[in-house]
């Protein structure tokens, strides 16, 4: 499996993680969260969801800076930077207290469900697509639908609930328009045929 960071610096930002994950409660959201799942590539940086309590936690250990504009807090250390999102305040794609009643743990970390992630993902993807974390996002996407982790009546219904046609479109859009990912060994083969199981899931649920 390719490596899109170095492993020095994914091999740190873990290491932080496991730190923060033993002195704060969080949801792990973002490239690590991805991971998790799909144990394809790692991440460099953290991003969390917090609430204010755990925030207040987390600037007697860290310098926090409040980013008005992006509507999110953060804190550097070395290489890794931390992105901490906060009930009514952030936007992620999906409301950050909305997120918090579709998780689950895996290895001891709280996470979105696999349908909130992929929705997350494809949301940072469409303001980021052509950059270096576009590039990232993009290949996160790939790698949580060659899993076949997601379950599509349940995207349906997330979908449905907080009206989100223009996520589906997009899903659909990038899916078509997709070449070979060889981050992830999607050739050829591989990926023509994972474009026609999801295409097929996306044209049958947007029938509905």
């Amino acid at each position: 499996m390719a490596e899109f960071y170095h492993n020095l610096i994914t091999d740190v930002s873990f290491k932080l993680l496991q730190d923060i994950k033993r002195k704060f409660d969080f949801v792990l959201i973002g490239g690590w969260a991805v991971f998790l799942y799909t144990k394809a590539l790692k991440s460099k940086d953290i991003d969390i969801i917090v609430d204010y309590d755990q925030l207040d936690k987390i600037r007697k250990e860290f310098d926090v800076f409040k980013n008005e504009r992006l509507k999110k807090y953060e804190a550097k250390t070395g290489e890794t930077d931390i992105d901490i999102y906060l009930p009514h305040f952030s936007n992620i794609g999906i409301p950050v207290e909305e997120i918090v009643k579709y998780t689950q743990t895996i290895e001891g970390f709280v996470l979105p469900i696999p349908e909130i992630l992929l929705i997350l993902k494809i949301y940072c993807f469409s303001s980021r697509k052509g950059s270096v974390k576009g590039n990232k996002d993009l290949i996160d996407i790939f790698s949580i639908l060659s899993k076949e982790i997601i379950d599509w009546r349940k995207y349906q219904e997330i979908i449905a609930k907080y009206n989100f046609k223009d996520i589906n479109k997009n899903l659909k859009d990038l899916v078509s328009s997709q070449g070979s990912i060889p981050e992830l060994n999607l050739l050829n083969h591989k990926i023509a045929k994972l474009k026609n199981t999801v295409l097929k899931e996306l044209n049958s649920q947007m029938e509905h």
